[in-house]
């Protein structure tokens, strides 16, 4: 076996490209586009490295075309769960006893080969399926899971050489070890990087992981699979266990091997898993580690200094980039009196030129919300927005699930800050607005830290600089990823750590040091060179 002190430099983040006209990776995407909409597949489950097939079936669908099948999955159950238990509890010891740079290769190398040939793949996968834009894709499938294996391996490296001092004739380390049994990976349908990023995480550092994609996404989550195996990685380190919640969620939560549970999703979700750990906390054989990201109400606040331009584009490009459908996206919005007729204007303007469509027309700014369920939810608010007298509709509103889920860009005037579209999460492309008195900022200020039981991301724009200052102490709370003349939207792996407190999450920073931390359970060693030979210590004597 080779030896050294291995050294990973820190990564630069993955260039975005950019898509034009007659650009060879326009040109590659649009080809990928055209090979997987016209080919249907079957996924199986990958268990122990094998596929398996439950013959329990659902459709993948595209939601901007919910008529065309991508394909069929085979769902989980209980008896799927527990082969998948049994391969991470017999792919362990070796995968844990291989050295920290053998596994950082093996995720160094998956994005090497989602910067090349898995770029179009797995963009296209995300596009047709999740119906995001290109550029949403780009931003998402590739460059941001590309930032996560880099950095995640020189983070991990960095773990590695976090040791202690030691004193005269003594010799002080540190052991990184992984948890004791396996993490449950739970992931999203709105952004693949966070699908590709939550169980790998916890494997980086030696773990083995069942994970569980949203039943939404599972088409993407079949080809990181794919890209992860390609890389190399071992049989049983990684299960893809799709399926309903509780059929595959019940069995891993009761299994007393569960170490961990890394999850994205809603807040409903998280509080019930955390519910269940916490009835059978006496039955596992450690204390699982619980890491959870669920959702937000994130605001943009704007003082009578801000720049009328770069707030309209803002706000339009927050709360309307993948139709609202991030869990950071700008859904309320608090605008001084002397600045809401100009912004107005802007809003109505510039509103009006989004085209929405199927993600192939690459003109389309705009692409269709998941499903059916989000569809009734989302137009559920708009029409509760419509008939009340406290509210109103001032852009868009329309909506048509036909042939796709659509809704459009709408924007919401609303008299009361506390207006249930200003406090409860909706998750599709609506923004409300509250336009208070100038000389209420501060007071205004507080209705923005109280109203929401959320803290994930927010943004002030002002050009006085007292009021910046004044606005992110007073918010100080509000979110975990705080903006300042910038949209609440699209934070950098290596620059900006993502994630919230209070009902938004556990605020562990995917992207970071901090999240690798959560997955480790560190040993101390100390070696002693000579040791005493006597037990009494000099107190003891008198004389």
């Amino acid at each position: 076996m080779s030896a050294g002190f291995y050294r990973l430099e820190r990564p630069a983040n993955e260039p975005v490209k950019a898509y034009a006209p007659g650009s060879e990776e326009k040109k590659l995407l649009k080809a990928e586009l055209l090979r997987q909409s016209t080919t249907e597949l079957e996924i199986p489950l990958i268990i122990g490295g094998r596929e398996i097939n439950s013959g329990q079936l659902a459709d993948c669908v595209m939601p901007h075309d919910h008529q065309h099948r991508l394909g069929r999955y085979h769902k989980a159950g209980k008896r799927e769960v527990e082969l998948a238990i049994q391969a991470a509890r017999e792919a362990k010891a070796d995968w844990s006893a291989l050295p920290w740079e053998e596994r950082a290769a093996i995720f160094l190398k998956a994005g090497e080969l989602l910067a090349t040939r898995y770029r179009p793949i797995l963009n296209a996968a995300t596009m047709l399926g999740q119906s995001k834009n290109a550029f949403q894709a780009e931003i998402d499938a590739a460059c941001e899971l590309i930032d996560f294996y880099r950095y995640n391996a020189f983070y991990m490296q960095e773990l590695m050489k976090e040791q202690p001092t030691s004193a005269e004739g003594i010799w002080n380390r540190l052991d990184t070890r992984p948890l004791d049994g396996f993490v449950f990976a739970v992931t999203p349908f709105n952004f693949t990087s966070i699908a590709g990023n939550l169980p790998t995480a916890p494997a980086m550092l030696g773990n083995t992981v069942i994970w569980k994609p949203a039943s939404s996404s599972v088409y993407s989550a079949w080809f990181i699979m794919q890209l992860l195996l390609e890389a190399g990685l071992p049989d049983g380190v990684i299960n893809l266990v799709p399926g309903r919640g509780g059929e595959v969620g019940n069995p891993v939560m009761a299994s007393p091997e569960l170490a961990g549970v890394h999850f994205t999703g809603s807040t409903e979700v998280f509080q019930g898993m955390w519910g269940t750990i916490g009835r059978n906390i006496q039955d596992y054989k450690q204390y699982p580690r619980i890491v959870g990201e669920t959702g937000g109400k994130d605001f943009v606040f704007a003082h009578a200094s801000a720049d009328l331009k770069a707030l309209s584009t803002a706000l339009i490009r927050g709360a309307f980039e993948y139709q609202g459908q991030k869990c950071s996206a700008a859904s309320r919005a608090y605008i001084p009196q002397s600045l809401w007729s100009g912004l107005k204007a802007l809003l109505v303007e510039d509103i009006a030129t989004i085209k929405l469509g199927d993600v192939q027309d690459f003109t389309n700014f705009m692409n269709a919300v998941i499903d059916a369920n989000a569809f009734d939810t989302i137009t559920g608010y708009i029409e509760q927005a419509r008939q009340s007298t406290e509210a109103e509709i001032i852009i868009g509103g329309g909506y048509d699930k036909s042939s796709g889920y659509f809704i459009e860009p709408t924007v919401i005037l609303a008299e009361d800050p506390r207006f249930v579209t200003m406090a409860e999460e909706i998750f599709g492309p609506v923004l409300t607005i509250f336009v208070y008195p100038d000389g209420e900022y501060e007071e205004t200020l507080r209705h923005c830290d109280q109203t929401s039981d959320y803290a994930l991301t927010g943004a002030v724009f002002a050009q006085d600089r007292q009021a910046i200052v004044t606005a992110t102490e007073a918010l100080r709370g509000t979110a975990g990823n705080f903006y300042i003349n910038d949209k609440p939207t699209g934070a950098v792996v290596g620059q900006q750590p993502f994630g919230g407190s209070r009902a938004s999450g556990t605020n562990d920073k995917a992207g970071s040091l901090l999240n690798m931390l959560r997955w480790v359970s560190p040993r101390t060693i100390k070696e002693t060179f000579v040791p005493p030979y006597e037990y009494r210590y000099p107190f003891l004597d008198e004389k």
